[in-house]
């Protein structure tokens, strides 16, 4: 159980890793996600992408399979259909991936699960009330409670993104309105600022290189995120009373431009006190939080498989 292949599949990128059980990352790799390409060109991408990272290491004996990925998933089916990646709906991603690995303990998770895993295992958040948050092209969430995550029936628990933030709120790409993906995720923060006149390159550094030179608009798409955001892990401390809230993904990796009006608007919307106490962390393990939460779980599934003998 010493080693697992770890794939991260985001409507930003698609990574895969094989990762020691300590949390080494051996090695690695990534492509930025084809998001408008059809199912069989995904899939293509995605067992090439996994296959490249198994043969740079082609003595190293692999023990599980982990897969985090956009949602929503489908645990009891083993299928994602990411809402940022209109290619695969209801997307047999295990099997497909076990076609590398024949044999080998598998199991697949939402990427907002797999990043709060990956933190609260690897990244020394070690509280017993973890809410983890990616808020990149989607927001997704995931939810760690005495050491173990929490991922619902379906696997779709802790959806942070689709929490509504904005009751008047305009739609989301989930279906829904007023969502906080709606306002935090990166591509809805560039179009809310082209909308009130914003003219930089549509692509959220240019919208965070725009905030940091002052730009109003700009700086008013990160408050207005920041807010959302703030709204959600409010509303998710109220119901499970957490300690910590660990913020990752590309939005969060602009620093002060989106954590400041976070913390602003915690003190602004939090009134009880045990919701009060919540404390925000940027992540610590970057873009690979994700791939190590994958690996974390794969390495529990191999455990039990074990254990099961």
């Amino acid at each position: 159980m010493t080693t697992a292949l770890a794939v991260d599949v985001g409507g930003t990128k698609l990574a895969a890793a094989l990762i020691h059980h300590d949390g080494t990352v051996l090695t690695r790799a990534e492509v930025a996600t084809p998001r408008t390409a059809e199912a069989g060109a995904l899939t293509d991408e995605l067992l090439a992408l996994a296959s490249r990272v198994i043969a740079a290491d082609p003595g190293r004996m692999i023990s599980a399979l982990g897969v985090g990925s956009a949602g929503p998933v489908d645990l009891i089916r083993g299928t994602i259909s990411p809402v940022n990646i209109l290619g695969w709906r209801s997307f047999p991603i295990l099997d497909a991936l076990r076609e590398l690995l024949p044999g080998r303990p598998a199991v697949l998770a939402g990427d907002g699960h797999c990043m709060a895993l990956g933190e609260h295992r690897f990244g020394g958040f070690d509280s017993r009330a973890l809410l983890g948050m990616v808020v990149s092209t989607g927001v997704g969430g995931g939810i760690v409670l005495d050491g173990k995550l929490h991922p619902g029936p379906t696997g779709n628990a802790a959806h942070i993104g689709h929490i509504v933030v904005d009751l008047d709120g305009g739609p989301c790409p989930c279906g829904g309105r007023g969502c906080v993906e709606a306002i935090a995720s990166g591509p809805c923060m560039v179009r809310w600022a082209q909308e009130q006149g914003w003219s930089g390159q549509p692509d959220g550094r240019s919208l965070a290189a725009s905030a940091m030179s002052g730009d109003r608009i700009a700086r008013e798409a990160f408050t207005r995120a920041g807010r959302a955001i703030a709204a959600a892990v409010v509303s998710a401390a109220a119901m499970i009373d957490l300690d910590d809230a660990v913020i990752g993904g590309g939005v969060a990796q602009s620093g002060p431009l989106i954590f400041r009006p976070i913390r602003r608007a915690l003190n602004d919307l939090a009134g009880l006190p045990f919701v009060r106490r919540v404390q925000v962390h940027e992540a610590r393990l970057g873009r690979d939080a994700g791939l190590l939460g994958a690996a974390a779980l794969a390495f529990d599934e191999a455990a039990a498989a074990v254990a099961a003998r």
